[in-house]
């Protein structure tokens, strides 16, 4: 279980980094609102322990950052503000918890194990799997199923793969999902230089998490998820 803490203090956040440790969970820490917000949407996490008071950006900002970019991720909002209208900002924006300081230590880990496997039971019933590599519908992830990687999405990216996804033995017609994925019509001129863009950044993203499988051309039709040719080429040799 991985939690990214965006703590300024360096006090507290080494007290709740020691906790969160001795209780068996991964860490990884920021120190500010920026470095924060970056290693949030450049890598996978279970949970978000976010400071509200912080120096230039505050945890606000972060919080508008990650809903922008559709990050759904669980968030605990730790701050000294007890007000009843900070505590409705922040759930606001998206939150999903609020914890005023102080708190114990068993309130923390209780809340964030509680988050978490509410998470992972709703990520169970919002994913699609082909081979070895599942695609997350809420976080828009892709990742391994036997192995630590993942790597996020784009908008048109998850739209493409989940097409892959919903058909995975089917060949996806380059007119059909031209229509599908970028609304044409039939009075439309349905060139495909942006799908074939889009399957390359596809691949070379599968390739990063050790995918057992590519989109491979059929020619005069579309694409299909199947075997890396190239690969079976080597096999053979």
């Amino acid at each position: 279980m991985r939690i990214l803490l965006i703590e300024n203090s360096l006090s507290l956040r080494n007290v709740l980094k020691n906790i969160l440790l001795k209780e068996r969970f991964d860490v990884q820490i920021a120190e500010d609102a920026e470095s924060g917000l970056e290693l949030a949407l450049t890598n996978n996490h279970d949970l978000i322990i976010l400071d509200i008071m912080m120096p230039e950006r505050s945890g606000y900002e972060v919080l508008r950052g990650l809903r922008r970019n559709r990050i759904q991720i669980p968030i605990i909002i730790l701050t000294e503000l007890s007000q009843e209208n900070n505590k409705n900002k922040g759930q606001d924006i998206g939150a999903y918890n609020y914890l005023p300081k102080p708190f114990t230590a068993s309130e923390l880990t209780d809340l964030a194990r509680t988050l978490i496997k509410r998470k992972k039971k709703a990520d169970a019933e919002n994913i699609l799997k082909f081979e070895n590599v599942c695609l997350n519908l809420s976080a828009h992830i892709l990742y391994n199923e036997n192995k630590e990687k993942s790597v996020k999405l784009t908008k048109k990216e998850y739209d493409v793969i989940r097409y892959f996804f919903e058909r995975p033995r089917q060949v996806a017609e380059t007119e059909l999902v031209l229509r599908k994925v970028w609304g044409y019509d039939e009075n439309d001129n349905l060139s495909s230089p942006n799908f074939e863009i889009y399957v390359s950044f596809l691949r070379r993203k599968l390739k990063s998490i050790d995918a057992s499988f590519t989109i491979n051309p059929v020619r005069g039709i579309g694409y299909q998820l199947g075997p890396n040719k190239k690969d079976l080429q080597q096999n053979s040799l």
